[in-house]
């Protein structure tokens, strides 16, 4: 379940005494809040703690949390010159930290509880990457599909390559499966998700090569699941905003799929979860390849007693 470590006491402290950037750079601190939800809910599965502009950071473009709120980058990626000081061949060595933390997480949960890792979507990350950070609008990586589709791709080659190389890794590191998260993928039409997003995702599946099970998320990209199939995933997240099992109807039955409470629902009560979460649970009858998760990551007002009765509700389901 993302994010869910930053809604218990136990990463509040933590975070009294490390920025989020320290935790996400530290590796014992990172393994220790990718812990924390497994030791308080025994979830099935850890996803490790991180953030998805790690890749911005390897490729020499640096960000901070804004104290307003937000990020904001170091520069923004606006021209030409831009795009081609990002250095590539650094992921390994600017990223060590991560494949550091997964191995002491794999140490710790052993094969009891398997291990995820992720990365974004290179469409959601040259968003923020043109936009220098958090936005409004995140306008400015639509206008370059559109208006200058040369340096579009060079820029999406580049970033696939680095979340292909930071996949690889975590794989290497002992992630048991991997997940691409395209969080912007609903600020694209239809017609232009197989070619802006969709594509450079499927380039990154197929530079995995099977090592591991991959889980894709395209957030908002509801027409298109026909487009996400051929990405090769072997798994589709799937947003709260669709019925669960009518986009398991349209998918191949070797597919998994993945999702879908709101996640608002976990800052109601426990009756509340406990009743969505079966009624998902009823729709899709026992199919086989269905991960029950959120549709998104976990709210910061979440509350610990909803998220334990949706893991109750599960695991009583019959």
């Amino acid at each position: 379940m993302r994010q869910a470590g930053r809604v218990l006491p136990e990463y509040r402290a933590l975070k009294e005494q490390h920025s989020f950037l320290e935790l996400v750079q530290t590796p014992a601190l990172a393994a220790e809040v990718t812990l924390q939800p497994i030791r308080r809910f025994d979830f099935d599965a850890a996803i490790l703690f991180s953030d998805i502009l790690v890749v911005n950071e390897a490729l020499g473009q640096n960000y901070r949390f804004r104290e307003t709120g937000g990020i904001t980058m170091d520069f923004a990626v606006r021209e030409a010159a831009d795009v081609e000081r990002l250095q590539v061949g650094a992921v390994r060595e600017r990223l060590d930290y991560m494949p550091q933390a997964l191995r002491l997480i794999r140490r710790e949960l052993g094969d009891r509880t398997a291990l995820i890792g992720f990365a974004g979507s290179p469409w959601t990350l040259a968003n923020f990457m043109m936009e220098g950070g958090s936005s409004d609008s995140f306008a400015r990586a639509k206008a370059l599909f559109y208006e200058n589709p040369t340096l579009f791709g060079q820029l999406l080659e580049k970033l696939t390559a680095s979340v292909t190389e930071l996949l690889r890794m975590q794989i290497e590191a002992g992630a048991d499966a991997v997940q691409i998260f395209d969080s912007l993928g609903d600020l694209l039409a239809p017609s232009a998700y197989a070619e802006a997003s969709a594509r450079w995702m499927k380039q990154i599946v197929a530079g995995i090569k099977q090592r591991v099970p991959v889980i894709v998320f395209g957030r908002g990209a509801h027409a298109n699941w026909d487009v996400l199939v051929e990405t090769g995933a072997q798994v589709l997240g799937v947003d709260w905003q669709m019925r669960l099992g009518d986009v398991a109807r349209q998918l191949p039955a070797s597919l998994a799929v993945q999702g879908n409470l709101d996640p608002f629902l976990l800052t109601t009560t426990p009756d509340v979860v406990a009743a969505e979460t079966r009624c998902i649970l009823s729709v899709m009858g026992g199919r086989r390849g269905h991960i029950f998760n959120l549709g998104h990551g976990v709210p910061p007002a979440a509350k610990l007693e909803n998220i334990a009765a949706l893991v109750d509700s599960v695991r009583s389901h019959r």
